[in-house]
């Protein structure tokens, strides 16, 4: 390293003698940014004192001194985006100077122009205050004068030349510094300049040096901080208060690797945060928004930044910046292609297309932007650097930009979603394809489960001028799916379209999804209201019939509604059947299953040839829903599960379609029946506020089903969390109400208070008989309750119950419900009639998918047995029953059956009860064999075994691996996945 470099780099930051010349600035601000501020303590780093990562450039300006001291003058320029230090560095080599005894000469060019001919190079050489008179040199103001004074003063004194921003001097003050370094060979002169290079939408001018041979001149590039560096001048020096990880994160990225703007941005944060004592980001968090940023030397800088580019890159930045948001919400599931967003960045600001793609990738390498991590496509680095880059731009301005972009994407061919997310931000303004293009798009959000983003386009739809139908279905839509997060809203959406409408078909369908609005919010009188006002309906059979179903789903929001409803029913059937279609006799069908009327079998064959009649449309979705409801009550849980998935996927049901909760409800039924907890808690998930959400106070079944599925997983606190929620007292009174007082009656006997259980059960079957509902097949609250009885000791009321469930069971006369009713009865008789009874309820439940019920009922049996003084006949069925309850992945039956096992005698087990590894060796091998094909006589001959040992060793080995055919063997033999999936 050379003398003048070693001179340099020693001089600390007061080393520089003053300057006879006006100082030039470290970094020349733009007038309106405020100074730093730095005159109160501070928890932030201060900016660092040299300039960081510029040790080559440091280097040459030491080589070129030395070499400029010896009278081999040369130009040195530098070159780089604003803000990356040029004149920091020029401020470098004017203390350089100085300190090698170099007289300094310095000007700042300007692009307002002023001066006239070679002002910056007058600027640079008329006579200091301090230099005395002209010395006679004549002609002083010409070209060659100015030539003859600057050789003059190299003649006197070594001169340092500092130009900053020369790419603004005029253009006879360039050419005579072009040509000056052509001469300075012989001269004690160093020319130092700095020239803005980075690319922008404008095609460059030619540089300072372009045309200079590389013996007169040195350039040196100026590169974006490293990351390292970015960091060093974040945390700042040893002394300096620890900063988070995840603070420095946000402000290398506001930054951008910019010295300008990182400086800017810690100036700002040391305002915001002046007497944090913590450290940056340790419970503090970077502001979100520039409006946080007091005295706003970040939004200075970055618009500066955008000023120094020129008006097409300030165009184009902040074009992306507002596009940027209306990006992600379109192409969220579908990211488009860069080469497409410069392509339509382009053609929004009338840019050149490869000059908008030539600088995204040089924003991209400077780290102003960075790839989206999920979409791919160039985004600014950090939302305060992006809002920065709008600030100040006109609201005007940008909703230009969306209409613009929202035509061009619509005429190359776009998704209405794409469309949408710019004519969202725009206003009204007439124009015919926009709100076929929003309801399009509002449609499409509909069918993904994006109702937020469909509600925004309905909204906006409506900002159009649209004729009295259009308005009153966009109105019925919008109100439907407003419904689901603001009622008051959707409801009056709702009422308007109605007022609307005027087509039969669509009054009937408004009136239908406005009365279930009203119904759900607790005003079943108002709901049917609204459908009464629809009249008689007698030129319209097919609106009438749908009035009729709806009316009649509807009352199971009110008892005495519910009752008037079905009892004008039942009279048209018996007066008039001829006028009643497949979906009203099914939910006929469905009212008298409930009130006990029917038999299982009757009911499944009346809906099973109603399915294959004919049926309008419109009412098909009424019959599939409610012959899916009978079919789950029917034990017959496939077929109502292929009927609830042809009702939610072939028909295209609103939320506020009455069949389409009644659909969810049996869908989430039917897992609660398999004892596919998981699966309940999975589809329930919705019925759980969030922590820090205020509890619910709506009871429904979903969140019946979620408490229930808690209590067998044993989590008890959880659900107990989920009805303290619920106010009871407000809640109306509907079927979704009693179905939450049962599961707050299981949850009470399996904490521990039967009594509190009973009262809930008690009060779940007053309510029930108010509405006719005398089957268990919906809730069994009578069987829950007699249990409660005999927890309290009192076997008479339990008994009386029981009675009456089972003679109800009788009626329906399905393996679920008199197995139940057995097992209860036989609970409450006791004594060798009541042992006869639960072992007629195993029998029962055996060879069904009712697993769950069956555990109930070996336990029941098993302790019976025991109490009987029979525990060695109680223990393999108890056996059986934790075996059961392990397969289903139930905790609390398993508990129950393991402490009814141990109360039999049983020792406690340590292997497993289901699997594979349960299985004894004997048992492994049969099935094997079996598996293979052999038939129990071959499997009998090759193993010396009896033919009723083999069919026993099956039977076990099948209960074990929780299968019912041989056929099942070879695939339940294979060896287990890492993440087995839920049986039944």
């Amino acid at each position: 390293m050379t003398a003048a470099s070693n001179a340099y780099r020693g001089a600390g930051p007061g080393a520089c003698p003053d300057h006879a010349t006006t100082p030039f600035p470290r970094t020349s601000p733009p007038p309106h940014m405020p100074p730093p501020l730095l005159s109160h303590p501070s928890p932030f780093p201060a900016p660092f004192p040299a300039p960081l990562e510029r040790e080559a450039a440091l280097d040459l300006l030491a080589v070129e001194a030395g070499r400029a001291l010896d009278g081999s003058g040369r130009l040195v320029v530098f070159r780089g985006p604003t803000g990356t230090g040029r004149s920091t560095l020029l401020e470098a080599a004017a203390d350089l100077g100085a300190q090698l005894g170099m007289r300094v000469l310095r000007a700042h060019a300007s692009a307002d122009g002023a001066g006239g001919p070679l002002a910056l190079v007058r600027q640079l050489l008329c006579p200091p205050a301090d230099f005395g008179p002209d010395d006679g040199i004549a002609g002083a103001a010409s070209s060659a004068g100015l030539w003859r004074r600057l050789c003059a003063y190299a003649e006197q004194q070594p001169l340092l030349v500092a130009v900053d921003d020369v790419h603004l001097a005029d253009r006879s003050s360039r050419r005579w510094l072009t040509e000056g370094a052509r001469r300075m060979a012989g001269l004690r002169v160093l020319m130092v300049v700095t020239e803005r290079g980075q690319y922008d939408i404008a095609p460059p001018s030619p540089g300072l040096a372009h045309a200079l041979p590389p013996a007169v001149v040195g350039s040196h590039a100026l590169a974006p901080l490293s990351r390292a560096a970015a960091e060093k001048l974040i945390r700042g020096g040893a002394d300096a208060p620890a900063v988070s990880a995840e603070w420095v994160e946000g402000c290398v990225r506001a930054g951008a690797g910019n010295p300008l703007l990182l400086r800017a941005l810690l100036d700002d944060l040391r305002a915001v945060f002046p007497d944090t004592d913590q450290g940056a980001g340790h419970g503090v968090r970077l502001p979100a928004s520039c409006a946080e940023l007091y005295p706003g030397a970040f939004v200075a800088a970055v618009s500066w930044w955008l000023e120094s580019a020129g008006p097409g890159t300030a165009t184009v930045a902040r074009t992306l910046a507002e596009l940027e948001d209306a990006q992600a919400d379109a192409d969220t599931h579908h990211p488009v292609p860069e080469d497409d967003l410069g392509s339509l960045l382009a053609e929004v600001t009338w840019a050149d297309p490869s000059r908008v793609a030539g600088w995204l990738t040089a924003m991209v390498r400077l780290g102003v932007l960075r790839r989206d991590p999920v979409h791919g496509g160039p985004r600014f680095a950090h939302p305060l650097l992006r809002e920065a880059v709008l600030d100040g731009w006109p609201r005007s301005h940008r909703q230009a930009v969306h209409r613009r972009a929202a035509e061009l994407r619509r005429r190359r061919g776009d998704r209405a979603r794409a469309v949408a997310a710019h004519l969202l931000r725009t206003p009204p303004d007439g124009t015919a394809w926009v709100p076929q293009t929003l309801l399009d798009a509002a449609s499409v959000s509909a069918r993904e489960g994006r109702t937020a983003d469909a509600v925004a386009c309905l909204r906006r739809a409506l900002d159009e001028p649209l004729p009295r139908e259009r308005r009153a279905a966009v109105l019925a839509e919008l109100g439907a799916l407003e419904f689901t997060t603001v009622r008051s809203a959707g409801i009056s959406r709702l009422a308007e379209a109605l007022r609307l409408q005027e087509a039969p078909r669509e009054r009937v369908l408004t009136a239908v999804t406005l009365g279930t609005a009203l119904a759900h919010r607790g005003e079943p009188r108002a709901a049917f209201d609204v459908l009464g006002g629809l009249g008689t309906l007698e030129d319209e059979p097919v609106l009438a019939r749908t009035v009729q179903s709806a009316s009649a789903l509807l009352s199971d929001h009110d008892p005495e509604i519910r009752r008037e409803v079905y009892a004008r029913l039942r009279e048209t059937a018996a007066r008039s059947p001829e006028r009643m279609s497949p979906a009203v006799r099914t939910l006929l069908i469905r009212y008298e299953a409930t009130a006990g009327l029917i038999s299982a079998d009757w009911a499944t064959r009346q809906i099973r040839r109603l399915l294959t009649a004919p049926e309008d449309p419109l009412l098909v979705p009424y019959l599939l829903g409610t012959a899916a409801a009978v079919a789950q009550w029917a034990d017959a849980p496939d077929d109502a599960e292929r009927l609830v998935r042809a009702g939610l996927t072939e028909h295209r049901l609103s939320s506020l379609h009455p069949i389409h909760g009644s659909l969810l409800n049996v869908r989430v039924d039917i897992a609660a029946g398999r004892g596919q907890y998981a699966r309940v808690l999975e589809e329930t998930a919705g019925a759980a506020p969030p922590p820090e959400d205020t509890p619910r106070a709506g009871p429904s079944n979903f969140l019946a089903q979620r408490m229930l599925a808690l209590v067998e997983f044993g989590r008890t606190a959880e659900a107990g969390r989920l009805a303290e929620g619920v106010n009871v007292s407000e809640a109306h009174d509907s079927w979704e109400l009693n179905r939450f007082l049962y599961a707050r009656g299981v949850l009470r006997a399996a904490t521990g208070d039967p009594a509190g259980a009973l009262a809930d059960f008690l009060e779940c079957g007053r309510r029930q008989l108010g509405r006719n509902v005398e089957s268990p097949i919906v809730t069994p609250w009578r069987s829950a309750a007699a249990e409660c009885h005999l927890a309290l000791g009192q076997p008479q009321e339990a008994l009386a119950l029981a009675e009456v469930e089972h003679r109800y069971a009788a009626v329906w006369n399905t393996p679920r419900v008199r197995g139940r009713a057995l097992r209860v009865l036989g609970a409450a008789t006791g004594g060798r009639h009541g042992l006869e009874l639960t072992g007629e309820a195993v029998d029962t439940l055996r060879n069904t998918p009712l697993d769950t019920e069956l555990v109930h009922a070996l336990v029941a049996h098993g302790r019976q047995l025991t109490s009987a003084g029979r525990p060695g006949r109680a223990r393999p069925l108890l056996r059986e029953a934790a075996a059961t309850a392990e397969r289903l992945t139930a905790p609390r039956l398993l508990a129950t059956a393991e402490a009814a096992l141990l109360a039999s005698g049983a020792r406690r087990r340590n292997a497993p009860l289901t699997g594979m590894p349960s299985l004894t060796a004997s048992e492994r091998r049969i099935a094997a064999l079996a598996a293979d094909g052999s038939t129990n006589a071959e499997i009998s001959e090759l193993l010396h075994l009896a033919k009723r040992t083999v069919e026993t060793h099956l039977t076990s080995t099948y209960r074990k691996l929780g299968i019912r055919r041989r056929a099942d063997l070879k695939t339940a033999l294979a060896p287990v996945p890492a993440h087995p999936t839920e049986t039944r």
